[in-house]
């Protein structure tokens, strides 16, 4: 196998993270598969902002990075009311890093962009079933609350991938 071919692995099972439960069965599901999804896109976040050299992606990054980290503050404070419990964000950020190779700079960009593509079609079908079928009022509210701002990331991680991917 190639290091190429590993690298890319790496950053496809990372990004998986952000997509290993979308059929989320239950509220609990639901929970840890958004924030599992939620630090996914912060870590590769803040990897875009280090790796990239497209001031376009990096203003991407950062926006992935800013709306990410305040929906999983919001997501972990319903669950903790509703008494559910959250993923621990240490154990999956060292999860997402160990799974995330060196990547060549060269196809760092396209690798990324095609990612996230992939990652927020995912997340914007977990969010929509949450909105449409929670049992829960707090995180029907949050899910539906957050759609938008998903379809938002969707819509321009297309326009890069335009761009940059494929």
């Amino acid at each position: 196998m190639n290091t190429l071919f590993l690298k890319r692995a790496g950053l496809c099972m990372a990004m998986g993270l952000a997509s290993m439960q979308v059929m989320a069965a239950s509220s609990d599901d639901f929970v840890e598969a958004a924030t599992e999804a939620g630090i996914a896109e912060v870590v590769t976040g803040n990897l875009a902002l280090e790796k990239s050299k497209d001031a376009e992606i990096k203003t991407f990054a950062q926006q992935m990075v800013t709306d990410h980290t305040q929906a999983n503050q919001k997501l972990g404070d319903i669950a903790r009311k509703l008494d559910i419990s959250v993923p621990d964000e240490a154990a999956l950020t060292d999860k997402v890093k160990k799974m995330i190779l060196e990547w060549r700079d060269e196809s760092f960009d396209k690798s990324y962009v095609n990612n996230q593509v992939d990652a927020h079609e995912k997340a914007v079908e977990l969010f929509k079933k949450e909105a449409a079928s929670s049992d829960k009022p707090e995180l029907k509210a949050f899910a539906s609350e957050t759609l938008p701002t998903l379809e938002k990331h969707l819509e321009h991680a297309k326009q890069l991938q335009a761009k940059h991917g494929k």
